[in-house]
C-alpha cells in the first residue's frame, strides 16, 4: 500500500502497551505543530495485550481525524511497526517517534517550516537531520546529541561536504527525518520480534539520500530510565542474540568499498558498522551465555568472508581493537573502556 502524498510529513508513532505514556508523545505532535492539517501521525498498535493503547489511539484519531490515523496489527516488534508506518504514510516526510519519547514544540515548528519550504519550492532534501536530547529520569539530567563540525548548518549538501562524526555522534533514528519515497524504494526491511533494528534503519538508507540538511535544533527528546528499555545494560545482555543479529543484517548491506563512491560517507558508514560490533563484543563478553562467545566469534568470521577489507578496517581499527582484547584480563579491560565511555558520553 502506498497512499497519497498529501502531507509534509508523518510521524509513526509505534506502540506497544503504551498506554501510560503515549499521550504526551502524540500531544507534543499535535499541539507542538499547532493542529497543523499538513502534518500526519500513524500510531501503530502492534498487539498490545496489557492496557488499552489501542482505544487511547482511537480517541487521539476520533479528536483529530484528519490528523491521526491508527493502524492495529499484530505483535511484530518494533521494527515491523515503524514498517506499518512507512507503508500508511502520506507525508512526503516521515520521522518516527517512539511512544515514550516526545518532539520540542519550538524545534517542531521550525522543523515544519523548512519542510514546508522544501516542498513549497520543490527542494529535494532527502534526509534532515536534527539534534537529539537524553532525558536521563534517574538524576534528571539532560545531554544534547549535536552534529557540530560535523554537518554544515542550514545547507543542502550532499555527502562529499560532511565532515568527521565523534564517537557520540553516528545519526541514530532520533536524529533522522527522511524523504518517505526513499524508506520506500531503498530496500529497507526491518526483521519482526527483534530489538536495536534502529539502527538498520539509521544504516540502510542512506546511500540512497543524495542530499541532506542539518537544521540545529534540538527536536527529539528520548527519554532514559525504564528498567525494561532496550538501552539498559542489563537488558542488552540479555538480548545480545538480537544484538548479534542487526549487526549481521549491516555487515551485509553494502561492500562499502565498492558499493559508496562518496569516501566521506563510507568512512561515516564503516565507523557506524564498527560501533555496533564493538558494542557486539562487549555485551557478549559480559554476558553468561554459554555460546555468547562462540556466537560474536562466527559474526566476526562470517564478516570477513564477506569483505575482507571492511573486516580489517573495523576489526583493526582503535575501536575495533580496544573492544576486541583477548583473554581474560584483556575483556575486562574491554569492559572497563565501555563503562568509562558510557559515564563519559551517558548514552543508556
Amino acid at each position: 500500500m502506498q497512499t497519497a502524498t498529501n502531507k509534509t510529513i508523518t510521524f509513526g508513532i509505534p506502540c506497544y502497551n503504551s498506554a501510560e505514556y503515549m499521550d504526551h508523545c502524540i500531544s507534543s505532535i499535535v499541539e507542538g505543530s499547532g493542529h497543523a492539517e499538513d502534518v500526519h501521525i500513524v500510531v501503530v498498535d502492534d498487539g498490545s495485550t496489557k492496557d488499552n493503547t489501542l482505544a487511547k489511539a482511537q480517541a487521539w484519531h476520533d479528536r483529530f481525524p484528519s490528523i491521526v490515523d491508527v493502524v492495529h496489527q499484530e505483535n511484530g516488534g518494533h521494527g515491523r511497526a515503524v514498517m506499518a508506518a512507512i507503508e500508511h504514510a502520506k507525508g512526503v516526510y516521515f520521522k518516527v517517534v517512539d511512544s515514550d519519547d516526545w518532539v520540542d514544540a519550538d524545534a517542531l515548528k521550525e522543523m515544519l517550516e523548512r519542510l514546508r519550504e522544501f516542498v513549497a519550492f520543490q527542494v529535494q532534501v532527502d534526509l534532515m537531520v536534527t539534534n537529539y536530547v537524553f532525558e536521563h529520569a534517574e538524576d534528571g539530567k539532560q545531554r544534547t546529541i549535536d552534529y557540530g563540525f560535523a554537518l554544515p548548518k542550514g545547507k543542502v549538501i550532499g555527502w562529499r561536504q560532511i565532515g568527521h562524526f565523534n564517537v557520540a555522534q553516528y545519526m541514530m533514528m532520533h536524529a533522522l527525518c527522511y524523504r518517505t519515497e526513499v524508506l520506500r524504494t531503498c530496500g529497507l526491511e526491518l526483521p519482526a520480534h527483534t530489538f536495536y533494528v534502529d539502527n538498520i534503519y539509521a544504516y540502510v538508507p542512506l546511500p540512497h539520500c543524495k542530499t541532506l540538511y542539518y537544521l540545529d535544533v534540538d527536536l527529539y527528546r528520548y527519554f532514559i530510565g525504564r528498567d525494561d528499555q532496550s538501552v539498559n545494560m542489563d537488558v542488552q545482555v540479555a538480548r545480545v542474540d538480537q544484538q548479534l543479529a542487526v549487526t549481521r543484517i549491516m555487515t551485509r548491506a553494502y561492500h562499502l568499498y565498492d558499493d559508496i563512491s562518496a569516501k566521506e560517507l563510507r568512512r561515516y558508514m564503516i565507523g557506524h558498522l564498527t560501533l555496533m560490533l564493538s558494542v557486539c563484543s562487549v555485551v557478549s563478553k559480559m554476558s553468561t551465555a554459554p555460546d555468547a562467545r562462540k556466537n560474536l566469534d562466527d559474526l566476526w568470521h562470517e564478516f570477513k568472508r564477506y569483505d575482507m577489507r571492511m573486516y580489517n578496517r573495523s576489526r583493526h581499527g582503535l575501536m575495533g581493537t580496544f573492544m576486541n582484547f583477548r583473554g581474560p584480563i584483556g575483556e575486562r579491560i574491554t569492559i572497563a573502556i565501555y563503562h568509562a565511555s558510557q559515564k563519559l558520553f551517558k548514552f543508556n
